[in-house]
């Protein structure tokens, strides 16, 4: 079921706290591969990304998207999460639109998909790629 989204409001300038941060990806099925139960962790997370836009319907939080740039070339979206209850309403691609906005429309911004979101990314614009390398953490 889908829970249609009233006051919904968008902000680049709004923090976020670590148990926010912790409740958005619980709701939105990112928790899974995330280090939810690390709040220094999480902390750091948060301070050191570079965009973060939060998405609020009325005092909730309902939708984050967390980049990391250099403003001139690349960006790397960490993460962008939307409350099941409010997916399918266009959140995610505005939380997208919002970043290029601020990161600029001339800078690449990629990612990677959570498994089940591999096809929203290509309707929403983005390209798979197969040349991607990844060094995972010891």
């Amino acid at each position: 079921m889908i829970n249609l989204v009233v006051n919904i409001t968008y902000s680049s300038q709004r923090k976020l706290s670590v148990e926010e941060f912790i409740s958005i990806l619980n709701r939105s099925g990112l928790a899974e591969g995330r280090p939810v139960s690390d709040i220094p962790r999480l902390e750091k997370m948060l301070k050191h990304g570079t965009v973060l836009i939060t998405v609020w319907d009325d005092e909730l939080l309902v939708g984050v998207g967390r980049t990391i740039t250099d403003y001139s070339f690349c960006s790397y979206m960490s993460d962008l999460a939307v409350d099941k209850n409010c997916q399918r309403q266009g959140i995610g691609k505005i939380i997208i639109d919002i970043t290029r906005e601020i990161i600029g429309k001339d800078v690449m911004l990629l990612l990677v998909s959570a498994p089940a979101a591999n096809i929203y990314y290509a309707k929403v614009g983005f390209v798979k790629m197969d040349r991607a390398w990844i060094m995972m953490p010891d």
